[in-house]
């Protein structure tokens, strides 16, 4: 159990360090299209953490799960919010995209 806890933490912290270093070498004006691909990420947190539900795991699986699809869900919204506002910048006026 301990031998997994730390691959995990392995895992976790080698991406976090690999996709901080690719996102500050991304021009500023590719940001809010990135945004928006990482909301494929957060779909994906949320259906993972949701099969954890269906495992029968008890305690703080079942508490980290629950704050995996909270957050997820949040960054799914507002994800698709920021994308729904950055396509109107390209609608002519008066005109409503679908």
């Amino acid at each position: 159990m301990m031998g997994d806890l730390v691959l995990l933490l392995v895992v976790f912290l080698t991406t976090f360090l690999v996709g901080a270093l690719l996102i500050l070498r991304i021009p500023p004006r590719l940001h809010t299209p990135l945004m928006s691909m990482t909301n494929a990420v957060s779909g994906i947190t949320v259906v993972g953490a949701l099969l954890l539900f269906t495992q029968g795991v008890h305690g703080w699986v079942l508490s980290l799960a629950a704050l995996a699809i909270a957050a997820g869900a949040f960054n799914l919204v507002g994800g698709f919010t920021v994308t729904d506002r950055m396509l109107g910048f390209f609608q002519k006026r008066g005109q409503r995209h679908e």
